[in-house]
């Protein structure tokens, strides 16, 4: 049983020409593929081997961040093709109406020459502020699957793991300020809204949480910890989701981004599932043993699942 980890499903955009997402006609060509070499995994087989054990073969699919194109461009293909999925939901932007950091950095990459951003940065901030700069799990086990030029991976590392997150909002706000057209920093442009989320729960998706503000999980306390999963689920049954199923996916992923107290909070929460990035097969033992981590590949991974534009370089 293979799951597979999609973010952006979309079609290019002219204003951001170093934007990695999955053109949509790719997407439909790797969901042939998957048709044609291993099939998918009905929704009710997915849950039912949860219960049992046992691993059913073919493929799920997972979408993080609660996009827009998840609503706009995946959920009528998943329908039309009698497809289903998990998407994953971050829940602080519906009260903060700010775009969420993580999404921020990927509209400033997208947009401009990643050593200009990079040198930029380094002007602002202090290596003090830098404080799991020395994480060896932060420095050698992230971005690994991608396939980003090293400033751009920099970038990344400095943002999303390295600062403490006391001045990264402040210091991003900088940057965009500087690099990004305001117009690409609209919540509506970029988030699903709650009435797109229950009009593809009605479709048969599955709608599960993916934190309130996306952290990394392993950089906060368990008190922290707590303040960002159990909020969200009470949001997303705010507005009005059913939430037949409690289930959750890791920030980021990778065993570096959470910690054993996270697994065991979900637990206490009540969370059926949750899933990890980590390339291989859900296997018995994930979900008798560890139903808390469970692997997910990234899409990229397989045919049609490259970065057009990156496909394009490396050809």
């Amino acid at each position: 049983m293979k799951s597979i980890m999609y973010h952006y499903v979309q079609k290019d955009h002219p204003l951001l020409p170093y934007f990695n997402h999955l053109d949509v006609e790719d997407f439909r060509h790797q969901l042939d593929y998957f048709e044609s070499n291993f099939g998918f995994v009905s929704k009710e087989s997915f849950l039912n081997s949860l219960t049992t054990g046992e691993p059913v073969d073919g493929v799920i699919l997972t979408f993080d961040d609660g996009l827009k194109c998840h609503f706009s461009e995946v959920f009528p293909i998943l329908m039309e093709r009698g497809l289903w999925g998990l998407f994953y939901v971050p829940t602080g932007v519906f009260s903060s109406q700010k775009v969420l950091d993580v999404h921020r950095i990927h509209v400033l990459l997208g947009g401009g020459d990643s050593s200009v951003i990079l040198n930029e940065l380094m002007t602002l901030v202090h290596p003090d502020q830098l404080i799991d700069q020395g994480r060896v799990d932060f420095t050698q086990k992230t971005y690994l699957i991608q396939k980003n030029d090293d400033a751009t991976a920099l970038v990344k590392r400095m943002l999303n793991y390295y600062i403490s997150y006391e001045f990264r909002e402040e210091i991003l706000d900088q940057l965009c300020l500087k690099f990004v057209n305001p117009e690409l920093l609209k919540v509506e442009t970029i988030y699903a809204t709650k009435e797109e989320m229950l009009a593809m729960e009605t479709g048969g998706m599955i709608i599960g949480s993916h934190t309130v503000s996306h952290p990394v999980l392993s950089k906060l306390t368990p008190n922290q910890q707590y303040k960002e999963i159990q909020p969200s689920f009470e949001t997303l049954a705010s507005f009005g989701l059913a939430l037949p199923v409690k289930t959750f996916c890791y920030p980021y992923g990778g065993f570096h981004s959470f910690t054993d107290e996270t697994e065991q909070l979900l637990k206490d929460q009540g969370c059926l599932f949750s899933f990890n990035v980590e390339s291989r097969d859900i296997e018995r033992n994930d979900l008798l043993f560890r139903p808390q981590a469970l692997p997910r590949y990234d899409c990229n991974e397989f045919p049609f699942g490259q970065v057009k534009r990156l496909k394009n370089i490396a050809g």
